[in-house]
């Protein structure tokens, strides 16, 4: 068995500690190097433009760096331990998840296919992005079952996130991607991460994340990245080469570090998360709890556990109750050590048009819950103060 295979072989835990480092044992040190070089000296000039032309190309090319928008070797290091627990041959590290998700789009357009078929709900600034065509792109929202009808000869990608935000709805990937036919899938994969759901293994030509939420783990780290295989991550690189939409090198080392704790982070979360959506489906002031596993039909085998995240809608002033947690933060964005809660009606989804957000089933008296590592009893006891609030 070569090197190579045996980590495959690798338990899922190990390969999330281990991946993007396993050259440091060679190089003599324990953590990974950060190299914050903007550019790199060099003597050969040829040879330098050389390599600029075939970078130009988003082609990878060995050596040493050029300079810190054409890449970054503690960026690399991200962008390989993130392919490898994706199940992906690439990926590509961007400034944030909507410059990754906006170098998809632009891929496309670029190549002559610019219509997107896209399931709701998405993010609020994603499904903004793609209603408003600023790329250039047009959209047709679909439902699941409607997306094979909607594929048109110039549509470049569907796009589906599952579990989706806020509303946690599921979609079977591999049906989805069936529809899609030749039509490359593209998953946000940023709620369930590589611990819980690997688009790839169910037909998702490419997979994407805001790394700033689980990945990086922590709330101190933006960035986005997307895994995908080697035609499309040269298209991406090319498009991060001249718009400049690059990951900075210290974040790309703390994303790093954030993998080596994501399966002991996700799951502790998972399992807290779980025991508050069945307490919450009891709770007087809860008129409906959306979480994956508690509706009779979802994809088989597709997650593993329902995740940390929980939506709930309620009877009473869903603002009322963001005022009266105080163990709980309330604060946009997810993924982090503590718990957060939000209205996505008035923060995440607030530039949806009303109409959309309504018809995709964020309505006013939904609250988002990013469940941390906080003990389950002290979240309990927050919530359900806050709840008794809604009044």
């Amino acid at each position: 068995m070569t090197t190579s295979s045996r980590a495959q072989a690798r338990a899922f835990a190990t390969r999330a500690v281990h991946a993007g480092r396993e050259d440091l044992t060679d190089l003599g040190v324990h953590a990974i190097p950060i190299d914050l070089s903007t550019t790199y000296p060099s003597r050969d000039s040829l040879g330098e433009a050389a390599r600029l032309d075939i970078m130009g190309t988003g082609e990878q090319v060995p050596g040493l760096p050029l300079y810190g928008r054409l890449g970054n070797p503690t960026v690399a290091r991200f962008e390989a331990a993130l392919a490898e627990l994706e199940g992906c041959e690439s990926a590509v590290a961007f400034a944030s998840g909507m410059a990754a998700l906006t170098a998809c789009i632009q891929a496309v357009v670029t190549a002559g296919k610019p219509h997107v078929v896209a399931v709701r709900p998405l993010y609020g600034t994603s499904d903004h992005l793609l209603d408003s065509g600023l790329l250039g792109s047009t959209v047709t929202w679909a439902q699941p079952h409607e997306v094979a009808a909607a594929i048109r000869p110039d549509t470049g990608l569907v796009i589906v996130e599952t579990p989706a935000n806020p509303t946690l709805a599921e979609v079977d990937l591999r049906a989805l991607s069936e529809a899609c036919g030749p039509v490359p899938l593209l998953a946000d994969n940023t709620f369930a991460t590589p611990v819980l759901q690997r688009p790839a293994e169910h037909g998702a030509g490419i997979v994407l994340h805001s790394a700033t939420k689980f990945l990086g783990g922590h709330g101190d780290v933006m960035g986005g990245v997307v895994a995908c295989d080697e035609q499309f991550a040269r298209a991406l690189r090319q498009l991060r080469f001249v718009t400049g939409a690059v990951l900075h090198p210290l974040a790309a080392y703390l994303l790093v570090r954030g993998l080596s704790t994501l399966p002991i982070r996700l799951t502790t979360s998972s399992a807290t998360a779980a025991e508050l959506a069945d307490r919450l489906t009891r709770h007087p002031k809860v008129s409906k709890v959306h979480y994956p596993g508690l509706e009779p039909r979802r994809p088989a085998d597709q997650m593993t556990s329902g995740g940390a995240m929980v939506s709930v809608e309620i009877d009473g002033d869903p603002h009322s109750v963001i005022g009266a947690v105080r163990l709980i933060t309330p604060a946009v964005s997810l993924g982090s050590t503590d718990t957060l809660i939000q209205h996505p009606a008035s923060i995440s989804h607030h530039i949806v048009a009303p109409e959309d957000r309504a018809a995709s089933g964020v309505n006013d008296r939904l609250l988002r819950i990013s469940v941390g590592l906080e003990d389950v009893e002290d979240l309990w006891d927050d919530l359900d103060h806050a709840l008794k609030a809604a009044d």
